[in-house]
């Protein structure tokens, strides 16, 4: 008996609460932490070409919520099955890192690993699907679990041709070859896909999508792009999977997620780098009249023609001359509408006029055909 415990008799008030405190009852032990990281949770998986890129947020919390101390390998998972119940043999590993704690507790801490898809596996399964999940170990080599499970089509690529640009007046002209060999399996179609990207940005833009098929020389007009502006172009060739499933074809139902097509994208082919210098003049003017108004007032003659549909246009420059003589342009400033009227002019003469269209460039195109008046 631990006489400490005891009442004693006639002790002063303090001693008896200092005797009741030693003498509190004390809780079960509470057992050691086993070191098991959480399951990560957030596994998001990327495919272009043959590469499968996943990442996940590193669990910085055991399952018994105590911080993540002794961090071991996290193992990748790769199964036909469309659920896993266990990793297997993984694909791969990452090894732990030593992490510094942060002061901002909202940044998580990601780790990566790409996955090089088997070409064989990807030929026997061409509509099939792969599973991944990450198991993270304590360095005991003891996990808590699989992470969340994601699926990735197995539909094989192929190579993307070498593209080229060539600026034109009518747009950047976009050209590659064609690749002629058909599909072997009828649920997999394959496009190109044509993407844009200002240089010194990340910016890309898709120009457009062109369904693979006999044309030996493919082309695409990109006419989106902005003048005097550098930027690079690419291509990849993307294959679609036959939608599948019990309810495809019945348009009485929302199509489920097995009914929508899969598409795949390859690898890019390498950039084709331009500056699109505007060296292009607008169109020559179109359907010019000369007209000759003076009985009754100071004579002059109207020009009017069919106005130019190009977007960059800045005006027009009217040109005259006379008989056996060179053409000298009127007007000073641009002419922004498409009219004149030339006062300069003397009885008994006549004048062959001709008009000309100028971009914002300055770019001037050929003079049109002439119209012919002759003063009274």
């Amino acid at each position: 008996m631990n006489w400490s415990c005891k009442l004693l008799s006639g002790g002063a008030a303090l001693a008896l609460a200092a005797v009741l405190v030693g003498c509190a009852s004390v809780g079960a032990p509470l057992p050691p932490s086993l070191e098991l990281p959480k399951p990560p949770g957030d596994l998001r998986a990327f495919r272009k070409g043959n590469t499968v890129t996943l990442t996940w947020d590193v669990p910085d919390r055991t399952i018994d919520r105590q911080t993540v101390r002794h961090r071991g390998p996290t193992l990748i998972c790769r199964n036909l099955q469309v659920t896993m119940s266990d990793c297997g043999t993984p694909v791969g590993s990452v090894a732990p890192d030593v992490y510094l704690p942060s002061t901002d507790s909202k940044k998580r801490l990601e780790d990566t690993f790409v996955d090089e898809l088997p070409w064989d596996l990807q030929q026997q399964n061409p509509t099939r699907s792969i599973t991944y999940a990450v198991e993270a170990l304590n360095e005991s080599g003891r996990a808590a679990g699989l992470s969340n499970q994601v699926q990735v089509p197995l539909a094989p690529t192929l190579p993307a041709p070498m593209l080229q640009a060539q600026p034109t007046a009518d747009g950047v002209v976009l050209t590659w070859p064609g690749e002629l060999n058909a599909a072997s399996n009828p649920d997999l179609t394959y496009s190109y896909r044509i993407y844009r990207r200002r240089e010194g940005t990340i910016e890309r833009v898709i120009i457009g999508d062109i369904a693979r098929g006999p044309d030996v020389q493919p082309s695409l007009v990109d006419r989106t792009f902005a003048w005097e502006t550098h930027y690079e172009y690419w291509l990849t060739v993307v294959t679609h999977v036959k939608p599948t499933g019990s309810n495809c074809g019945n348009t009485g139902s929302s199509p489920s997620q097995a009914c929508r097509e899969i598409e795949v994208e390859g690898e890019n082919s390498a950039t084709f780098k331009i500056f699109t210098r505007d060296v292009f003049p607008p169109a020559i003017p179109t359907g010019l009249q000369a007209v000759f108004s003076g009985p009754g007032q100071k004579s002059f003659i109207d020009l009017v023609w069919a106005p130019d549909t190009d977007a960059d246009l800045a005006g027009y420059n009217a040109y005259r001359r006379e008989e056996n003589s060179t053409a000298v342009k009127l007007n000073s400033d641009l002419l922004k509408a498409p009219a004149f009227r030339d006062t300069n002019v003397v009885s008994g003469k006549t004048y062959w006029y001709s008009v000309s269209a100028v971009d914002a460039r300055g770019n001037e195109s050929s003079r049109s055909d002439e119209a012919s008046e002759t003063v009274p």
